[in-house]
């Protein structure tokens, strides 16, 4: 696992040292006739650019172009006009964790985690998401929390993150750097978070969306925190953080927007979020979060419940979490896979394994050879054929 350098400490220093040498009534990027670099901006955005090259490398970045330009098509019907005619540039990049979080650089990039997107419901709720991301980059809101003075106690709780165990997944946390950590984990003040929901929001009614679905889409990620009984590290992902998204974006609109309507895009969204939510299914069982994987994949089979690859994992859930009835469970999901698409491999080998757990050994030896005919070439072959020697 990577651990923060000495590097970092210097740039907390670097930080503080910044902390209180210059205003902090910043005009945001959109606002006047022209936009130039302050010198303290100039030397962040460079120390962005080379974070933003780590996670180019990392391979924790999700890897699919159709999705990747989904997000950011959204993302451009968000970014205001003042800021287009200033050549500004956002992009937004999909992160495999499952973790609750997504945060912006103040250079325009916007970072978004696989399990927050498959939380969603619409594509309403990840403009809403967008916006509130945007809004920080384009008011400049890292460069005001850096000057505050009062954000030492902010830096000190990002630093928590950066050397914080994360176990297997502990090299997202660090790449974040001490930039990305205040945006990621402590957020904002409240008042620049307030900021952040109220333009978002406008931006988001603006390029057409629903605001009635603002709120719903921290209400879903606050809901499931709670059933399961747990509370994330980052900033989406901690109960009183929700809580004042919940509380901000109703009255929102119960204030500015008491009867708008708009477009939710639900099927836009359904058609996308398919391979998204199975990437996280799986990030998420590997990490033992049986629950969360589970909701997930729950989800996505009530919109599509022909889905081979969710029945598939549902079963593994069940398999490995080994609970009262699960095994019977198991097998259920693993038959509906097989017969939803019958050329895909893995169903039978779960079929199989489960079937010599429980002494169903010609059931086991069937379905085991099944899987090596349609997956010849399988990592786990010599594996699976130990089963069948056993079988015979």
């Amino acid at each position: 696992m990577r651990t923060p350098s000495k590097e970092i400490l210097g740039a907390v220093l670097l930080w503080w040292g910044l902390s209180g040498c210059a205003s902090t009534d910043l005009a945001p990027i959109s606002k006047g006739e022209s936009f130039q670099l302050e010198e303290d901006e100039k030397r962040m955005w460079n120390q962005v650019r080379e974070q933003e090259q780590e996670w180019d490398h990392s391979g924790h970045l999700y890897d699919n172009p159709a999705f990747s330009a989904y997000v950011n098509q959204v993302a451009q019907r968000l970014v205001p006009e003042q800021a287009r005619w200033k050549g500004l540039f956002v992009k937004v990049r999909v992160v495999r964790d499952p973790l609750l979080n997504a945060f912006a650089y103040p250079n325009g990039g916007i970072y978004v985690h696989t399990g927050i997107l498959s939380k969603m419901e619409n594509e309403a709720q990840l403009a809403t998401l967008l916006g509130h991301e945007m809004t920080h980059f384009i008011n400049r809101h890292t460069l005001q929390a850096i000057r505050s003075t009062q954000n030492t106690s902010a830096t000190l709780a990002s630093l928590q993150v950066l050397f914080a165990p994360f176990g297997v997944y502990g090299d997202v946390a660090s790449l974040l750097g001490v930039i990305g950590a205040t945006a990621a984990v402590t957020g904002y003040s409240r008042g620049l978070e307030a900021e952040a929901d109220r333009v978002g929001l406008s931006l988001m009614v603006q390029a057409g969306y629903d605001p009635r679905e603002a709120p719903k889409l921290f209400a879903h990620m606050k809901k499931d925190l709670e059933e399961e009984q747990i509370e994330e590290p980052y900033f989406f992902g901690t109960h009183p953080r929700l809580e004042d998204r919940i509380e901000s974006y109703t009255g929102l609109i119960e204030d500015s927007y008491p009867d708008q309507e708009g477009d939710k895009g639900e099927e836009r969204f359904a058609e996308q979020i398919g391979p998204v939510m199975i990437e996280n299914a799986k990030l998420d069982l590997a990490m033992g979060r049986f629950t969360s994987a589970q909701r997930g994949l729950e989800r996505l089979l009530r919109r599509d419940s022909r889905h081979a690859n969710g029945h598939y994992l549902l079963g593994e859930i069940y398999r490995q979490r080994g609970q009262e009835g699960d095994l019977d469970r198991a097998l259920q999901e693993y038959a509906q896979a097989a017969s939803h698409a019958p050329s895909f491999p893995e169903p039978y080998r779960g079929l199989g394994v489960v079937y010599y757990k429980t002494g169903q050994k010609t059931k086991a030896k069937t379905e085991l050879q099944r899987y090596l005919e349609l997956a010849p070439d399988a990592h786990d072959r010599k594996y699976i054929e130990q089963y069948l020697e056993a079988l015979q």
